[in-house]
């Protein structure tokens, strides 16, 4: 839990919230215009009241019908003003609230797509979701139920109190007596409402990250029978929400009845000294009745101001949690000014050490280069590092030692759009959103056409299978693209790949999770990507890499060995063992 929990109120991060404001100057000053107009309504009910009250008492019976008959019509029509003025209050402070969490969702959206992909391998995405919709949203009623209300009800407070002591002090001492004591009760409430709200803004995140997590791989729920194990383990956070809530709850179901007594105590103050006074003829009952109703016109707005003043600290809490998104350094320096329009595709390696934390290095010391249009293999068991050369090749992770060069242009000097343009990737594990083949293809890039994807699907030799599908290219693949094989969605990241025309492809073991059938065809679809264009393939099968210009062998982060097929067979060293191995596998399979 944050260290914040035991302060009341973290002005920081309230200025910082206030700082939206700036864009809709002009709304906000509205809903304060209109919060000033409330507050001059606030003591005109009560004061005509009295005045109706005592006045139709002194004219009598005839002619105190038509008086009360015009002063019941002058009522009805300032409760109709301030209803009007109450609803374009509500619905300015109700657009200013998500006039701002639009543009503070963007934002954050926006600083997490520039986020290093090391950011999202340590934080849930649950938690990213809980961020960028529940607390953003819980921000829009620090305008609409929170700041605009507060000074809304503080100025009716205000008035109200002016308007008594002006009219009779002491009758406004003895509504105000218990004040010390609510003012002391609502100052421990809002300390304990603080902790509580923090509580359940951990809670909420906590169960969006479970259930977003369990929900991705429910199949493997299922296949391994734990079903019962993650019920039970959902039932514990689910708790943990509860009981979150419910002590939020029990401070609100103690602060309201203690605001209801001390009120009804203050109005037993006044009625028991205007009863006394009335005997006395010191006092009217227009008088006792007005202020009956300044005490309950009073105690009202205390009572949402407490409320409110709660609102505005849940979105405190939440706004704290999101600046901390914001405020998160995890981002790829984005200096290089260099923008080509395209790239000859060479790649020169020079003593590169990388490592994903500190200085448990991935790659150590790598060096290798590739000409323009070349192909290079690489090879290695698991964890060798050969995720890791494209990782810091796309600057998706940023190397520590060395250089790495681009047509002889060090790759930081590029700007990330002109480095990312010109490579494309094609992933083992393929991830396809839910949407339209079409447009997982184009990624709503205009400058892509239907006619060019079809031309790409007929090249690859996909465009039998899509126009197999309902729609064709408007089939929609739905969530991660599950409507579809494996093999099928690895066709569709082959067309993605070429109808971008990159200088530079990689093919991150693109053929391992795929069926014989579609393997030939991707082969196939693999010489016409990689023709006349720099590519790097990393593979386990070796027998899909025997053509490469280059393979390059690595072990624990190490460049072992470096050579066409036929050299590294020849040199009896690390390659030849690892194709020894799979040609077995292969003939035992194949008997």
């Amino acid at each position: 839990m944050s260290a914040t929990v035991g302060k009341a109120f973290n002005f920081k991060a309230f200025r910082r919230v206030l700082e939206y404001l700036r864009e809709y100057k002009m709304t906000a000053a509205v809903t304060i215009l209109l919060s000033v107009i409330l507050a001059a309504f606030a003591p005109l009910m009560p004061i005509l009241t009295r005045y109706t009250l005592d006045t139709a008492q002194k004219l009598g019976p005839v002619s105190g019908f038509p008086f009360l008959l015009k002063m019941c019509l002058l009522l009805f029509l300032i409760l109709l003003i301030r209803s009007t003025v109450q609803f374009l209050n509500t619905y300015f402070t109700s657009l200013l609230g998500q006039n701002i969490i639009k543009n503070m969702r963007i934002k954050l959206y926006q600083h997490i797509l520039d986020l290093k992909l090391q950011f999202f391998d340590r934080t849930p995405v649950g938690t990213l979701v809980t961020r960028v919709s529940s607390d953003i949203e819980t921000i829009s009623d620090v305008f609409s139920d929170g700041l605009i209300i507060i000074i809304n009800q503080f100025l009716i407070v205000v008035v109200i109190i002016g308007a008594m002591i002006w009219q009779d002090w002491k009758l406004a001492l003895l509504s105000l007596s218990v004040f010390p004591i609510l003012l002391f009760a609502t100052y421990l409430f809002q300390r304990a409402t603080r902790a509580s709200f923090q509580d359940v803004r951990i809670q909420v995140a906590r169960l969006n990250a479970f259930v977003q997590e369990h929900i991705t791989g429910m199949n493997i729920v299922q296949v391994f029978n734990r079903e019962a194990t993650e019920l039970e383990k959902f039932r514990q956070i689910n708790n943990s929400h509860k009981m979150a809530n419910i002590r939020s709850i029990w401070y609100y179901s103690i602060f309201f009845p203690v605001v209801d007594i001390l009120s009804s105590i203050s109005i037993a103050i006044i009625v028991w000294w205007g009863a006394k006074g009335m005997l006395a003829g010191t006092e009217t009952f227009g008088t006792i009745t007005q202020y009956v109703m300044y005490i309950s016109a009073l105690f009202g707005p205390i009572r949402q101001l407490s409320d409110r003043f709660n609102t505005l600290q849940m979105g405190v809490v939440s706004s704290e949690r999101i600046f901390k998104l914001f405020d998160t350094e995890s981002k790829i320096e984005n200096t290089g000014k260099y923008s080509p329009g395209k790239l000859d595709g060479k790649i020169k390696f020079e003593d590169v050490f990388f490592a994903y934390s500190e200085d448990d290095y991935v790659l150590k010391g790598v060096s290798f280069d590739i000409e323009p249009g070349k192909t290079l293999a690489i090879v290695g068991a698991t964890g060798a590092g050969k995720s890791s050369i494209i990782n810091i090749l796309g600057r998706f992770y940023e190397f520590q030692k060395g250089s790495i060069l681009l047509d002889d242009i060090e790759i930081r000097d590029y700007s990330i759009e002109t480095l990312r343009k010109n490579i494309a990737i094609v992933l083992q594990d393929v991830f396809l959103f839910s949407d339209t083949i079409f447009n997982n293809i184009a990624l709503y890039n205009k400058d892509i056409t239907l006619a060019q994807i079809q031309e790409a699907a007929e090249a690859i030799g996909a465009d039998k299978f899509i126009e197999s599908l309902p729609g064709n290219y408007d089939y929609n693949v739905r969530e991660r693209g599950n409507m579809l094989s494996a093999g099928q969605r690895q066709l569709v990241s082959f067309i993605r790949a070429y109808v971008q025309n990159p200088s530079i492809l990689v093919l991150d073991e693109a053929t391992s999770s795929i069926d014989t059938e579609t393997e030939r065809l991707i082969q196939t679809a693999i010489e016409k990507l990689t023709e006349r264009r720099t590519s790097i393939i990393i593979a386990h099968r070796l027998a899909t890499i025997q053509r490469a210009d280059k393979i390059l062998v690595l072990d624990h982060g190490l460049v072992v060995e470096s050579g066409t097929h036929r050299e590294l067979l020849q040199k009896d060293g690390f390659y030849r063992k690892l194709y020894e191995i799979q040609f077995q596998k292969e003939e035992k399979l194949r008997a």
